[in-house]
């Protein structure tokens, strides 16, 4: 009893006090290396973009494939992770009454060893030993500091996941019979499909370390595969989830209504998680050793996904259109007329949850054997890539940063940084236009993707490929202008802004709504039901690579 009061007495003053200055420290920690590596990913973007031009020459010291790595790496690992730790710390801060000391510890180790596991890759690259893309496809060999880095970087990873659990199961043990409020519960729904996504990935990182090492003279490059993409592609979603909890919690707030459905919104991240992990196979669905019923099985799996996706627009949408009649919105469409289109903390998040709608459609493609078949290797694959991490997670992330960072560093949104936002969210906006547009029907006809600049000794087809290639540098060019327009204020919100108190925007669910059914809060069931999907999806394939495996291959070094 004496525990349940003192924390609601915590819970209580953190609210009335603001936010909690050591957990906000953690929060900005991890926000600003997030937004120094998208300066530094930024740059190595524009890079490739300008290459694949036949605008610029790589130096032989820093070759398009070095680039391409640390691009990959970069974006797709560190950036999204350390801000996703960033946000979902001072949201847990917030909602639950403060970190315990304990978790503190936990985080500020994972931080070491993200740092320690992001200095161990990016040393070998820059040596020009690990040149083998994010996907670190075996039989392409990197040098084993590179593999030992992944892993300090997954350990790192786990431990913000172990975090954010104790912090959360503290809560549920001081208020039993009660929800986790609805920014928690989607924190502990991406802790939980970053926690179990780590694991093949894991697996497959210490398999390659003796093999990288020459104690092993042959991997298993099927059973290597499966295992990155069962990480990869959840980690996809696991931005995407990240970003629709924003959508969910804050942009309702952001225009004055309500959430929608707090049911619906908690058996959407349930549904995400327990369907995610299972989806991986649609990234080799044209590989060879996979059998044909494998792959429909993991095309209906996929696909599955589709549903709390069409879900969330739904609701989106539904709470767009009640808030703006109330606001007195009138005709089919009238509700758009009411929206805060001037405020970037809004815009940035509308423009991110529309951009899903051809990113989603477009990973369909990727989903269906045939229509794969035409664009696996192309850049098409590379578009789609950028319109959703591009746009869906990155313009997710920052219109997040608008509130988040003043919020944990006592300032305030100026209306310039604001105005300024708006012109980068515009600038990014078309930037990603041009540069994925063009992948995208470059891709259709043919120009494959993880290559550098080349004309195929002047061939027509690739000579045909040139004025997308310079819509794509283009786009580079303003996406560079948008990720310095971005970081600068950033920095400014975060060290410059006038100081003052910034609200955690959290969106209360609608008035007199039915009860929240507690099944939501089973987790340990529904951690059950997801692992069941996996191992229906997996134990058979993976079973059938091992048991009648391939020759092994050696290590090749192809740069």
């Amino acid at each position: 009893m004496e525990t349940a009061i003192n924390q609601t007495y915590k819970t209580k003053a953190t609210k009335l006090l603001g936010v909690n200055k050591a957990d906000a420290k953690i929060s900005k920690t991890y926000l600003f290396v997030s937004f120094v590596i998208l300066l530094v990913g930024g740059f190595l973007g524009l890079a490739q973009g300008l290459n694949r031009a036949g605008l610029l020459e790589l130096p032989s010291w820093l070759n398009y494939y070095q680039v391409l790595t640390m691009h990959g790496v970069f974006m797709l690992l560190a950036f999204t992770t350390f801000f996703t730790f960033g946000y979902l710390y001072a949201g847990l801060s917030h909602e639950l009454g403060g970190l315990l000391p304990k978790v503190r510890k936990i985080v500020w180790t994972a931080f070491a060893s993200k740092i320690i596991g992001a200095v161990l890759v990016v040393i070998p690259i820059l040596m020009n030993e690990a040149s083998v893309m994010y996907t670190f496809y075996p039989p392409l060999k990197a040098h084993p500091m590179f593999y030992i880095g992944l892993v300090f970087f997954a350990v790192g990873m786990w431990l913000c996941n172990v975090g954010a659990f104790i912090q959360v199961a503290n809560w549920r043990k001081n208020n039993k019979g009660k929800h986790v409020p609805i920014f928690s519960y989607f924190a502990t729904g991406i802790n939980v499909l970053m926690f179990f996504a780590l694991i093949p990935v894991a697996i497959e990182v210490l398999y390659l370390i003796p093999w990288s090492l020459g104690w092993v003279k042959t991997v298993n490059v099927m059973v290597s595969r499966t295992l990155f993409w069962a990480f990869g592609h959840t980690l996809v979603n696991i931005w995407y989830l990240t970003a629709t909890s924003a959508w969910y919690v804050i942009a309702p707030k952001l225009i004055g209504g309500r959430r929608w459905s707090d049911t619906l919104t908690r058996v959407v991240i349930i549904a995400l998680v327990i369907m995610n992990i299972t989806g991986g196979f649609h990234h080799q669905i044209i590989d060879p050793g996979i059998s044909l019923p494998v792959k429909m099985m993991h095309v209906f799996m996929s696909l599955a996904i589709g549903f709390p996706s069409l879900m969330t627009a739904w609701a989106m949408f539904a709470v767009f259109e009640k808030t703006a009649r109330k606001q007195g919105g009138k005709g089919l469409i009238g509700w758009y007329k009411k929206m805060p289109w001037g405020d970037v903390r809004f815009l940035a998040l509308f423009i991110s949850m529309a951009s899903f709608a051809p990113a989603g459609a477009g990973g369909i493609a990727q989903t269906t054997n045939q229509l794969d078949t035409v664009v696996h290797n192309t850049m098409w694959i590379v578009g789609h890539f950028h319109l959703t991490l591009g746009v869906t997670v990155a313009l997710a992330f920052f219109g997040i940063s608008y509130w988040l960072v003043p919020y944990i560093s006592g300032r305030v949104l100026t209306p310039q940084i604001n105005k300024l936002g708006v012109i980068q969210t515009w600038i990014w906006t078309i930037g990603m236009i041009f540069m994925s547009g063009a992948m995208h029907t470059v891709g259709l006809f043919g120009s494959p993707r993880r290559t550098s600049f080349t004309t195929y000794g002047d061939h027509a087809t690739a000579l045909g490929w040139s004025p997308y290639m310079m819509a794509m540098a283009v786009g580079g060019t303003l996406l560079i202008i948008g990720v310095i327009l971005q970081v600068y204020a950033v920095i400014n919100m975060m060290f410059f802004a006038p100081k003052g108190e910034t609200e955690f925007p959290i969106a209360e669910a609608e008035e007199n709504a039915s009860p929240t059914p507690y099944w939501t809060e089973r987790w340990g069931l529904w951690i059950v039901v997801m692992l069941l999907v996996v191992a229906m999806a997996y134990v058979v394939p993976i079973t059938e690579f091992i048991v009648n495996a391939p020759p092994g291959s050696p290590g090749f070094k192809t740069w």
